[in-house]
């Protein structure tokens, strides 16, 4: 599995209401928390945004309330993964759990910057920013997790191994 697109890059901290604002919490719809996702922090996000880009972050990305809206409103609106210094952990397990490539990774986290255009390597954990020819290495997820990942998370993936 690999990705390939534009970067969107937000600061330390960003936290689970600024990706996905409570006051819309009411829906069940992932395109319609998709057409507000980052709205607080990023007005232009869900009209700039393309499928397969890429959200670089700082640390601690993700933290606040532990609902998975915030990964999903993230991964509906066309991101093909976050990269940041360090992840909330509820965030991380619900990006996993609802099939979100995220990696962490200190230095690309650093010199990644917005606008850039970068391709990932999901199997090797490399990332390459095409825009400043530059790679750093993430630790990759094991297969079991990169395939729970590319089935769109944990459902499809039980859903897929049920009907072997």
């Amino acid at each position: 599995m690999n990705a390939k697109g534009r970067v969107f890059r937000y600061y330390d901290n960003v936290d689970t209401d600024v990706i996905i604002p409570a006051r819309y919490l009411n829906t069940s719809s992932a395109a319609e928390l998709a057409s507000h996702c980052m709205e607080d922090i990023d007005r232009d996000f869900v009209s700039k945004v393309h499928k397969g880009d890429i959200i670089v972050a700082g640390a601690n990305f993700g933290c606040g309330s532990s609902r998975e809206h915030a990964p999903l409103a993230i991964k509906e609106s066309g991101i093909s993964c976050v990269i940041a210094k360090t992840f909330a952990r509820i965030f991380y397990r619900n990006a996993i759990n609802i099939g979100l490539a995220i990696l962490e990774c200190p230095q690309a986290s650093e010199k990644i910057q917005a606008g850039d255009e970068v391709e990932i390597d999901f199997s090797t954990g490399l990332i390459r920013d095409l825009t400043l020819n530059l790679e750093f290495r993430a630790e990759p997820f094991p297969p079991f997790m990169q395939a729970l990942i590319s089935k769109g998370g944990l459902i499809n993936y039980l859903k897929e191994e049920e009907g072997k």
